[in-house]
């Protein structure tokens, strides 16, 4: 009779035991969080260099809307600015103008163009988008949302002399 008693009281007991055990118990890490906390310790090869140009830096040489077009800046970080291109509400072009320093291959593919856009070398990726480069670091690009937009014409209105000063 003391045993079907002692049952009801020692199985809800150990039930509560194990399930305390196992809850308390530490998980190991997955390769995702050995890999997060590698890159986050990691001080070479970081994303954007020290002295790279500021964003903000870069602002002023942008082209100005008008003509039914509207400039809307979208990103501003250190190496980089970015600007939507929207005519009647849509966008129909992303400007950048991008620091190389960051990313010196960014640069490299310039040496081997022929094309020229504003006296500087250029380079055309698919049928929307079309980069320069000026001073030899930083990057100016126009990517379009139509294949018939003038992304040369809209490479010419970036204060391209400008930047090239930007040191």
């Amino acid at each position: 009779m003391i045993m079907p008693h002692l049952r009801k009281i020692l199985a809800p007991l150990l039930l509560s035991l194990l399930l305390l055990v196992t809850s308390c118990a530490k998980e190991a890490p997955s390769r995702f969080d050995q890999a997060q906390q590698q890159s986050s310790q990691q001080k070479s090869g970081q994303a954007v260099v020290k002295d790279a140009t500021q964003g903000s830096e870069f602002n002023k040489f942008f082209p100005a809307g008008g003509n039914g077009y509207e400039r809307v800046y979208t990103q501003e970080k250190k190496g980089t600015a970015q600007a939507k291109l929207k005519k009647d509400g849509k966008e129909v072009a992303t400007l950048t103008i991008f620091d190389t320093k960051s990313n010196p291959t960014a640069a490299a593919k310039y040496q081997q163009s022929t094309k020229k856009v504003a006296g500087y070398p250029a380079v055309t990726v698919g049928n929307s988008q079309t980069s320069l480069l000026v001073n030899n670091r930083y990057q100016v690009t126009v990517r379009s949302t139509e294949p018939s937009f003038d992304r040369e014409a809209w490479l010419q209105k970036f204060n391209l002399n400008g930047l090239a000063k930007l040191k």
